[in-house]
Parts: C-alpha cells; sequence; structure tokens
C-alpha cells in the first residue's frame, strides 16, 4: 500500500499537494482500519475531514476529528494497537500514541521515511504526522447517518449530518482565539450549497452553552455574531492559511471579508 501511496503523488510537481494526497491516503487507511475495528458503532465521524471524506469538500485538511456517541463499545486502545498494526502491514514505518487524560482523547500517528521518500524531506527521521481527536463529551442535539465511501477503499462511515456538521463549523468560528482560513473557506463552500443548507442550531446553542457559559451567545443569531468576526480578522492571513490544502488553490482569493458578508446578509 505504500507503493500505491507513492503512485498518487508520482505525477504531481506542487510539494504542497503532494503532502495533501500522502497525508489523505493515510486518513483514508486510519478510517479503514476504524471500520474494520467497528469503532463507527461507537463514533462520529465529524470537522472538515468528514466534510472532504463524505461531501467532497474541495479542500484538504489536516486533522481527524470524532465525537464520542455511544460508550459501552469505547476500545479506542484496541483500536489505536490494530491501526499500528495495518500501518505496518501496509509498508509504513508507523507510531502511535495515545492521550486519555482529558476529555478530549488524542492520539498521534507518525509515518517515518514516506516524506524523504516522497521527495519532500532530506533526511528519514522527518515524519509525517496526523492528530486524530476523541471528544467524549460532545454537545447534545447532533444528528448522525451512515454513509459508504470509496475513496481509494470502500468502507462505511457514521457521521455527523451537514446541518450538524455546519452547527460544529460555526461554533469554531464564533469562539476560536486564532482564526483559520480554513475555517472561513469551508463557511463560503456551505453558503454555496443548493438547496440551502442551515446549522442545526439546537446543537450549535448547546456547544455555545458548553464552552462559552449558558446565555452569552444566541445561535439564531449567528449570521450577525459570525459578521462582527469577520470584521477583526486579517483577509491576506486567512488567504494565506488556507491556500496550500485548496484542490484549486486561486478560490482563496475569494475569502474576503466584502464575500463573507455579503453571503450572510443576502
Amino acid at each position: 500500500m505504500k507503493d500505491e501511496a507513492l503512485a498518487i503523488i508520482r505525477n504531481l510537481t506542487n510539494p504542497s499537494q503532494k503532502l495533501n494526497h500522502l497525508r489523505e491516503y493515510l486518513q483514508l487507511l486510519t478510517l479503514w482500519s476504524l471500520h474494520e475495528s467497528e469503532a463507527f458503532g461507537s463514533l462520529a465521524f465529524v470537522g472538515g475531514t468528514a466534510l472532504r471524506f463524505v461531501f467532497s469538500l474541495p479542500r484538504f485538511s489536516e486533522d481527524m476529528d470524532f465525537s464520542l456517541e455511544k460508550t459501552p463499545d469505547y476500545k479506542p486502545e484496541r483500536w489505536m494497537k490494530k491501526l499500528k498494526n495495518d500501518l505496518a502491514l501496509a509498508g509504513f514505518d508507523t507510531s502511535v500514541s495515545w492521550n486519555d487524560r482529558t476529555t478530549v482523547h488524542k492520539a498521534w500517528i507518525k509515518v517515518g521515511g514516506l516524506l524523504q521518500e516522497a521527495g519532500l524531506a532530506a533526511m528519514p527521521n522527518q515524519k509525517l504526522s496526523i492528530k486524530m481527536e476523541i471528544d467524549t463529551r460532545p454537545p447534545a442535539g447532533a444528528v448522525c447517518a451512515r454513509t459508504i465511501i470509496t475513496r481509494y477503499r470502500m468502507l462505511a462511515l457514521q457521521h455527523y449530518d451537514l446541518h450538524s456538521l455546519m452547527a460544529g463549523k460555526i461554533h469554531a468560528l464564533i469562539t476560536r482565539r486564532y482564526p483559520k482560513g480554513r475555517d472561513w473557506y469551508d463557511l463560503l463552500w456551505y453558503t454555496g450549497r443548493r438547496p440551502p443548507v442551515e446549522p442545526n442550531l439546537t446543537q450549535l446553542q448547546n456547544a455555545l452553552d458548553q464552552t462559552q457559559g449558558s446565555g452569552t451567545y444566541d445561535a439564531s443569531q449567528w449570521k450577525t455574531d459570525i459578521i462582527a468576526k469577520i470584521e477583526t480578522h486579517d483577509d491576506k492571513k486567512l488567504r494565506a492559511d488556507v491556500q496550500p490544502f485548496l484542490d484549486h488553490p486561486d478560490e482563496a482569493l475569494l475569502l474576503t471579508t466584502e464575500t463573507i458578508r455579503s453571503v450572510l446578509t443576502n
């Protein structure tokens, strides 16, 4: 399978795109391993990487986020052990570390040698890393769905529906201390969906209450809050953040305060 990963990037010339495709291939193998472990009986795939795999968001993503929906069959250490073995059998020099000392459990998947073989690193000890997070106390109200995906491999995923994923994105836009252009690009993508997508307001309100305190925000006023937030950001920094991750890098030029304000007020 490592040969397959390297074959995917063989004709690419842009280093960022090479890295994006390698990382995405490893993300897919991670999902495949979790699928075989029946982890999606407990977990829901969320965040930007879920948007990419399930709804064809035209940007790559670095990390993998999950929400714990059912606790009785939650066996993450067993899943991580299998994941490491699966990646080793696929030909990758892999280490997997695990931390469950906080509410959000974290795993770090690190693959050695691959970046050098891909011509992206001079030394074999430079590793391609993926962070995986599992929120063990997600806000209530999200709606789950199941989808078969066929990117490189066929597997079944449990994930949040599009309205619930949008609620998570809006929560990040309102509350994140350090703005990420990727979040704002995703918002533009949502606003361009037809038929239009509205966020799961119950989930969004629960998330805002959980992280900011009850009564601090009114989820129904999310557009007003987001417009106020974008006014404080630097458009150039937002575009620079997202551009390396886009299927079509020129789309970063659309990311402006004026555009955000326009799509939310029309």
